[in-house]
Order: structure tokens, then C-alpha cells, then sequence
């Protein structure tokens, strides 16, 4: 848990630096959600049960908010969003652990509910935006499509759920993009 909140620290630095690069590329890397899919994914996939994902994927999330936002405070100076800050915080203990949970047990069984799970993971980093967007955003958009491809073609247990899951995609992106835009509303 500890390597989960280091690593988490580390990626709140980086995402910041990023955002204030001036590199557009670096700047989408830290705030199109590709990057975060993938982290939180993967950590489910590498844990050992269902709740060790879930405490391990929350713990790198909420350590990589207080990173992000204490690194612009203190460092920065462009003083503290405590309402985002929060925000970032309750999905870190909410559907973060959630989405590790999930990619926990659709790595490990087969059939539709986990190709679903996985598609679903795709669909949120796919939904993102950066793809309609591609002439802005050419390296997210790349990006996209390879943690998509990683999610549906290489985490599934067998052939059987990752054709599940790619059939899936397309429709859970659509899902993914219209809970994105709520959450945006919330948070903007």
C-alpha cells in the first residue's frame, strides 16, 4: 500500500508538470483520462484479490490528487481548489477502487459480464474526447486507442472475451462519453 501511495504521489507530481509543461501532449496526458484507465486497471489486474485492488487503486488515486493539487498550491503558488480537490478525492473512494475491482475479476474469468467490465474501461478512456479532437490532441489520441487496445486485447483471460469485449466497445464508449459530460458538469 505504501508503493500504491508513492507511485500515486509521483504520477500527482508528473500530471502537474505536465499541465504546466507548455507541451499541449504532456498537458493531455495528465488530464484526458487514458493514463488513470490504465493505472487503475492495471493495478487490479497485479493484485492479488478484489480487495487489494480496490484499497490499492484508491490509495495511488487519492495520493496522486493530493500530490496534484498540494504540488500546484505549494510549488506553483496558484493557491488550493478545495472543491476539486474533494471531488477527486470521494472518486478515489468510489469508483476508483471500483474500476480496480472490476478489472480484477474480468482478468481473471471469461464471458460477457467481464468482456463488458474491460469494454467498459476502454469506453471510458475512448470517450474521453481526445479522439473527436484528434487534430488537437494527435498524441492523446494515439494514446487512446492504445490503452483501449491493452484494456480489450491483451487483459482478457481468452480469445472468447476479448471478441466480448471489443464487440462491446463501440456501444460502452457511447455509454462511457454521456457519464463523462455529467461528470464534467459536476466537477466544471
Amino acid at each position: 500500500m505504501a508503493l500504491a501511495a508513492v507511485l500515486g504521489g509521483g504520477a500527482g507530481i508528473a500530471a502537474k508538470a505536465g499541465d504546466e509543461s507548455g507541451w499541449r501532449w504532456a498537458a493531455d496526458l495528465g488530464s484526458w483520462p487514458a493514463a488513470w484507465v490504465l493505472a487503475v486497471a492495471l493495478i487490479g489486474w497485479r493484485a492479488p484479490t478484489v480487495r487489494a485492488a480496490a484499497v490499492r487503486a484508491g490509495v495511488f488515486f487519492a495520493a496522486m490528487t493530493v500530490a496534484y493539487y498540494a504540488w500546484a498550491a505549494v510549488v506553483l503558488h496558484f493557491g488550493w481548489n478545495v472543491r476539486l480537490l474533494v471531488a477527486w478525492l470521494v472518486l478515489s473512494a468510489t469508483a476508483v477502487p471500483l474500476t480496480a475491482a472490476g478489472a480484477h475479476s474480468a482478468t481473471r474469468r471469461t464471458g460477457w459480464l467481464p468482456a463488458a467490465l474491460l469494454a467498459l474501461a476502454a469506453g471510458i478512456t475512448l470517450g474521453g474526447g481526445a479522439l473527436g479532437d484528434a487534430g488537437d490532441h494527435p498524441v492523446q489520441a494515439v494514446v487512446d486507442v492504445l490503452v483501449a487496445g491493452v484494456l480489450v486485447v491483451v487483459l482478457p483471460r481468452d480469445g472468447r472475451t476479448r471478441l466480448g469485449a471489443l464487440l462491446l466497445t463501440l456501444p460502452l464508449t457511447w455509454v462511457a462519453a454521456q457519464l463523462l459530460d455529467v461528470l464534467r458538469a459536476v466537477l466544471g
